[in-house]
């Protein structure tokens, strides 16, 4: 397999041209592909959340609800930090609709608020440790340790799972693989994908800590803000089939 670095507001955009046959997202995202027309399937969990996303505030921000009228830097609709801003603004009696929107992606949105532009950000790590090392930039105010409902998985399109099962089945049997091998040698596997995002095996380790390798409500949420027309049909999102 090869791997392709693809930022999430546009890999619909690559399966639907059949440059890509496979990717990892968000659950919520498959919701959104799905009822856009692009036909893909869950294969497997990778991850969830646990305070890998977050939102940053400037110090003088006290709570969520303190952000209504405020510059929001995050992802585009259709995106996990854009599905996040609106999860946690839904938790505090707000919606996208209350705050000044700035599209950029996580990593150049940790920076931007670092640099002391906006009032608010939406990231996730290892961009969200970065706020966290400059507190006289501002704070985390919520993470999904306070708002638990992102969770990564893996999938492919319908077609290529029918086509390709043999190769299906290894690549899940391969990513378990790769998690028995972070339990059995964490430091080397840290380097590994430390090397990938250019940090050390420690740094890593540090970002890694806040992730542990959804339901109906993300698909009323992604209807209600726009995000998607119409729900799509949810029993047909997962195939656990190649999961032993």
């Amino acid at each position: 397999m090869t791997i392709k670095k693809i930022p999430q507001s546009s890999r619909h955009l690559a399966i639907a041209s059949s440059d890509i046959q496979c990717a990892a997202t968000t659950v919520e995202t498959w919701i959104v592909w799905n009822a856009n027309g692009v036909a893909t399937t869950q294969l497997f969990q990778m991850d969830k959340s646990y305070g890998a996303d977050g939102m940053v505030v400037r110090n003088d921000i006290a709570s969520i609800k303190d952000v209504k009228g405020k510059k929001v830097a995050a992802s585009a609709p259709g995106t996990a930090p854009y599905f996040t801003l609106s999860w946690f603004l839904k938790k505090n009696g707000l919606s996208v609709k209350d705050v000044s929107l700035v599209t950029l992606e996580p990593a150049a949105a940790a920076q931007a608020f670092i640099a002391g532009q906006n009032d608010a950000a939406m990231t996730y790590e290892p961009y969200l440790s970065a706020v966290r090392e400059k507190p006289e930039a501002g704070k985390i105010i919520a993470t999904t340790l306070d708002y638990p409902m992102v969770m990564d998985t893996f999938g492919c399109t319908p077609k290529f799972i029918a086509e390709n099962e043999a190769a299906v089945k290894a690549l899940a049997k391969s990513y378990f693989d790769a998690v028995d091998m972070i339990k059995a040698d964490q430091a080397k596997s840290y380097e590994i994908m430390g090397a990938d995002v250019k940090q050390s095996g420690e740094q890593f380790g540090n970002s890694a800590k806040y992730l542990r390798w959804q339901d109906k409500e993300a698909a009323d949420l992604l209807l209600a803000i726009g995000v998607i027309k119409q729900i799509p049909d949810l029993s047909k999102l997962a195939d656990t089939r190649f999961i032993q």
